[in-house]
């Protein structure tokens, strides 16, 4: 799990600098508005790096850490010396695209910013969750696992409701958008691992 821990560091390496550094942050936040009026399209990657604070960071990267090993070590059994590859397409292209509603949503809103990994974080959580539906995922709050293909129909449904109605100044449109990009990615570079799903939650399938 290599290329999930050298992520960690770079981010906790770059948050801590942005913590220390306004200017830092400012230039490296996701700002819609500067990205669209001055061209800095920079910005659609390096937000990724930074986070509004410790407990964010920690959230962010305990998370990414728990479902980084299973998928990164999965992404080496499916993809042999191309994984490394794959593996930083899925976590850097969801950082991306997740946050591309949020980019039309309020381009020309001059007071609109985020920061976080959530979008590609989510992208690694869902990817795990093609992979191996029937694992059990446990919350903090509740002390049995939950199934995962459980907990990513419940998670879905949340963020996309919250993304409508929520004005708590979470991303959850890069919560919604980066759950779909790992799901979508996954299948679309190995399609027989939907097979291997579809057959974990018992259809019969031919593979």
């Amino acid at each position: 799990m290599e290329i999930t821990i050298s992520i960690i560091a770079v981010t906790v390496l770059v948050s801590i600098l942005g913590f220390n550094n306004e200017n830092l942050f400012n230039k490296c936040k996701f700002n819609p508005y500067d990205v669209k009026h001055s061209r800095q399209w920079y910005r659609f990657f390096t937000y990724g790096f930074l986070h509004a604070g410790w407990v964010h960071l920690l959230i962010n990267m305990f998370v990414f850490y728990s479902f980084g090993e299973m998928v990164e070590k999965a992404y080496r059994y499916y993809f042999h010396s191309k994984y490394i590859l794959y593996y930083l397409l899925l976590y850097i292209g969801a950082l991306l695209l997740s946050v591309i509603p949020s980019f039309g949503k309020h381009k020309n809103d001059v007071f609109y910013s985020s920061v976080g990994a959530s979008g590609a974080v989510s992208a690694v959580v869902f990817a795990s969750i093609i992979i191996a539906p029937t694992q059990k995922i446990y919350l903090f709050f509740i002390p049995i696992g939950i199934p995962a293909i459980i907990f990513g129909l419940l998670y879905i449904a949340y963020e996309y409701w919250m993304s409508r109605r929520a004005k708590d100044n979470i991303g959850h449109d890069a919560h919604l958008w980066g759950a779909m990009i790992g799901l979508i990615f996954t299948i679309a570079m190995k399609p027989v691992i939907f097979l291997y799903f579809l057959r974990q939650l018992g259809f019969e399938v031919t593979i």
